[in-house]
């Protein structure tokens, strides 16, 4: 009977008075509309599915066959061979990130449906951190003919504590988007910093957002309509972005104009480390670490990531030994007793958490233990006492990174650069006696961390006379900086460098 038909009898049973005989119809008229909106949102999975399967084989298959041509390029060799191997690099490379960011992207979906994402906290260099962000989607830009435009404030502090991972995986979502829809003008990414609040606004002069695809676009899988339908993707990137951000407990706001563009705010708390590490490398350049050589064991079953670590690392300075399975790796560490080991964790026979447990158990605190894997930090087997290792580093992985948890695990001291705010006025060679008290009480305040103080203090030394503008000016660029240590040093070395 269909659904006008027992509409009718429903009404007939109740005109009779039947009610027993209606309640059950009504019932079974309410499950009958359960499951017609089951199998409607089941077919509509389905179709989802089915729409994210194809764009998923695209997005694959473009990397994996740039990877396999120019592998292939590589075997036969050519007219220029260290031109080509130097291009086939770029492009290897450049797909294998990609593919990359996408299995990640599908991980951090069914993290975050899961509620097993955690978070990390740790200080990045801030200006540097979006520089390089912003430096990696010049050359994208530039191939489109766009502006690229980073906007950063003084008020912008040198160090922050948060998540990099996460943070650096939603600006890139979001910049990558807006090249992606943007074919003629600018995409600019702003960040504002006030109260320990950051800002980021990150605008383009693209397509724009119709206002009725503005929430489908967060959802995963989904993509925007009319010209955005055009552009490739699999609809992952602002639903993973909406997802990290809340997370990380923020907000992201969308606005946009179809035609004329469109902007994405993501606000989050970003606290200033109270020792801010300005000791740490950068992660370029041919820099060496002070003191002793360091002597690093590395246990990964795995040849070629064994030989790019060891020349990363032995260009830095560091004593390098090397095995292939958890057996070999113990014995060496037995016999040459390393400073830090760095460990797979998934190889054959010996698993990595087993190895750092005896190598907990032989070697004590002092040997320093970092895991490198591709799997959860959290995968490990649970132990009274905690973990073995140290901590934890997820593959893939940049180097800088890795170099400043080797640096942190260590206590490695190295050279320092000059400050990013360091355009230096020359200083007189001696300065007024009224000067003296101010720069004692300033050394004194940067003990304490009180930064008001500190503010004040460097305002009248500007007061005492011209000659103490200048270094004024530099301890402002200092304070600017959250470069305490700097700071300190010119007040007690009286100004002079």
């Amino acid at each position: 009977m269909n659904a006008p038909g027992l509409d009718l009898l429903l009404a007939s049973l109740r005109t009779r008075g039947d009610d027993a005989a209606a309640d059950a119809l009504t019932a079974l008229l309410e499950e009958r509309a359960a499951l017609a909106r089951a199998k409607d949102a089941a077919e509509a999975a389905n179709e989802a599915k089915t729409r994210f399967l194809a764009s998923v084989s695209h997005e694959i298959r473009s990397p994996l066959n740039a990877i396999y041509g120019y592998a292939q390029l590589l075997e036969r060799g050519g007219n220029d061979g260290a031109r080509d191997a130097a291009q086939a690099g770029k492009v290897i490379r450049r797909s294998a990130e990609h593919l990359t960011n996408l299995v990640e992207g599908l991980l951090d979906i069914a993290q975050v449906e899961s509620g097993s994402l955690k978070l990390a906290r740790d200080t990045i260099r801030f200006p540097a951190f979006l520089e390089q962000i912003t430096a990696m989607f010049e050359p994208q830009a530039a191939m489109k003919g766009l502006a690229l435009r980073l906007e950063l404030p003084p008020t912008v502090p040198e160090y922050v504590r948060t998540d990099p991972k996460r943070l650096r995986q939603v600006l890139i979502n979001l910049i990558s988007n807006a090249i992606k829809f943007t074919d003629q003008g600018t995409v600019s990414l702003k960040v504002h910093y006030r109260n320990e609040l950051a800002t980021f606004d990150v605008a383009d002069s693209g397509i724009g957002i119709v206002p009725a695809d503005i929430e489908r676009i967060l959802q995963p899988f989904e993509r925007g309509g009319g010209a955005s339908a055009e552009r490739a993707g699999i609809g992952l990137g602002l639903a993973i972005t909406q997802a990290l951000v809340h997370i990380m407990g923020g907000e992201l706001r969308v606005e946009s104009t179809p035609g004329e563009g469109s902007r994405f705010i993501v606000k989050l708390m970003l606290s200033q480390p109270l020792s801010p590490p300005s000791d740490l490398p950068d992660g370029t350049g041919a820099q060496f670490y002070l003191g002793r050589a360091r002597r690093l064991l590395l246990i990964d079953d795995d040849p070629a990531h064994r030989e790019a670590l060891r020349g990363l690392l032995e260009a830095r300075g560091f004593e390098v030994l090397a095995a292939a399975d958890g057996a070999a790796g113990l014995a060496l560490a037995a016999e040459t007793q390393p400073d830090l080991v760095l460990l797979d964790v998934a190889m054959p026979g010996l698993s990595g958490w087993d190895i750092a447990a005896t190598l907990r158990a032989r070697h004590g605190p002092a040997l320093k233990i970092v895991m490198l894997s591709g799997e959860a930090p959290d995968s490990g087997p649970a132990h009274p006492d905690g973990p073995a290792n140290d901590t934890f580093v997820t593959k893939p992985f940049a180097f800088a990174t890795l170099l400043d948890v080797i640096s942190e695990q260590l206590a490695l001291e190295w050279p320092q650069a000059a400050p990013r705010t360091a355009a230096r006025a020359p200083l007189p060679a001696m300065l007024a006696p009224e000067a003296q008290p101010h720069l004692g009480e300033i050394a004194r305040l940067v003990r304490i961390g009180h930064v008001r103080a500190i503010e004040a203090r460097i305002d009248a030394l500007a007061a005492v006379s011209p000659e103490t503008a200048a270094l004024a000016e530099r301890m402002r660029l200092c304070l600017d900086a959250f470069d305490l240590k700097a700071l300190a040093s010119l007040a007690e070395a009286g100004g002079q460098p």
